[in-house]
């Protein structure tokens, strides 16, 4: 279960990449709410756009999420029957609409 979220993305379906993607993974369209710990901007909670097996893109909407690229966080999915492991991810992309976070080593 240490990877929870890569197996939801193996197990998905039909991806959104499109031809012009260079991206290294295919990502799938998913939305769920996930818990995103930064240690000097705190605790949040957004929404995902869409997941692969490199990451995930969550929507910070109106939120004030300002983190660096670069930066490490920890991400849990919320509203599950039992507590989701929490991953360890690095910040890698910012779009207007939010960041792609790349899932990290667990000694990170």
């Amino acid at each position: 279960m240490v990877f929870f979220i890569e197996s939801i993305s193996l197990s998905l379906g039909a991806n959104s990449m499109t031809p012009d993607d260079r991206r290294e993974h295919l990502r799938t369209s998913m939305s769920a709410t996930v818990k995103v710990e930064h240690e000097t901007l705190g605790n949040f909670e957004f929404g995902t756009r869409d997941i692969s097996d490199g990451g995930v893109f969550i929507a910070i909407e109106d939120q004030q999420f300002a983190p660096q690229l670069g930066d490490k966080v920890t991400v849990q999915v919320q509203g599950l029957p039992m507590a989701a492991p929490i991953l360890h991810m690095v910040v890698r992309r910012k779009t207007p609409e939010g960041y792609g976070l790349q899932f990290a080593d667990s000694n990170l």
